[in-house]
């Protein structure tokens, strides 16, 4: 199947090819020939299937444009855990205030660390942006490198993140200890978790929605098939009108 999504426009310019060869000998036949008949009936039935096709593909389309929504929830979430994390550590970690507060920075190093030195996390947000599952006309080929960037995409398991978690028993324990005293520190450590928490479950979803798409990609090759036997049928329909004008 990938090798047919990926030369599309190969094969769509084939079958209109055999379609003009086949025209080119129909036209040597006068109007109302049962050739002609046959050829009007032909692209009746394969454009019926061509606007099937194309119904087919504009809800594929539609669950496409879902995830190019989702990926952008993911980057802003990304966006915000990377500002609130600099912020806090900006802000109370140069030199913390008191023992609570180191545990709140080391917690906020540590979350930073896990989105930042795993490679997976930005380089999935980036791919599924890069590569759509609905893919573009191709006229040579060249899906090997989309291909190879899916296949990664679809390695991705954000499950390996949610063993980090935001919060612990020792960092309860520390924003309880210091909320009296430094309630702005313990709300912008909350606001911390929270965007952590946010990007996780965010991340999640987007890979749910690309496995979707991807599990019903084979719609694309339904709508490349009736494009082709469109394109077949066209050149016979234009004969037909040709000689129809030529022999009235």
């Amino acid at each position: 199947m990938g090798f047919i999504i990926d030369n599309q426009l190969i094969f769509l310019t084939l079958f209109f090819f055999a379609g003009c060869v086949g025209t080119a000998v129909l036209l040597r036949r006068r109007a109302g020939h049962r050739a002609w008949l046959i050829a009007d009936l032909i692209w009746v039935v394969l454009g019926g299937l061509g606007a099937l096709g194309a119904v087919l593909a504009g809800v594929y389309k539609a669950d496409s444009g879902q995830i190019n929504r989702q990926i952008d929830v993911a980057y802003a979430a990304s966006a915000a855990f990377d500002r609130d994390a600099a912020r806090f550590r900006l802000s109370y970690c140069e030199a913390p205030l008191s023992d609570q507060i180191v545990i709140l920075c080391d917690k906020a190093d540590f979350l930073a660390a896990s989105t930042a030195e795993n490679a997976d996390l930005p380089l999935f947000i980036a791919i599924t942006g890069d590569v759509s599952p609905l893919s573009s006309l191709r006229l040579f080929g060249g899906g090997e490198a989309a291909q190879e960037m899916m296949k990664m995409a679809d390695a991705f398991d954000p499950e390996q993140f949610l063993v980090f978690t935001a919060r612990n028993e020792e960092t309860d324990k520390a924003l309880q200890e210091i909320r009296s005293d430094h309630p702005q520190i313990a709300a912008d450590f909350n606001i911390l978790a929270s965007s952590y928490e946010a990007l996780i479950a965010q991340v999640a979803k987007l890979k749910d929605e690309w496995e979707f798409l991807q599990a019903n990609a084979y719609i694309l090759l339904i709508q490349i098939i009736a494009l082709c036997l469109v394109s077949f049928a066209a050149p016979f329909r234009l004969g037909k009108s040709v000689v129809d004008i030529r022999d009235r």
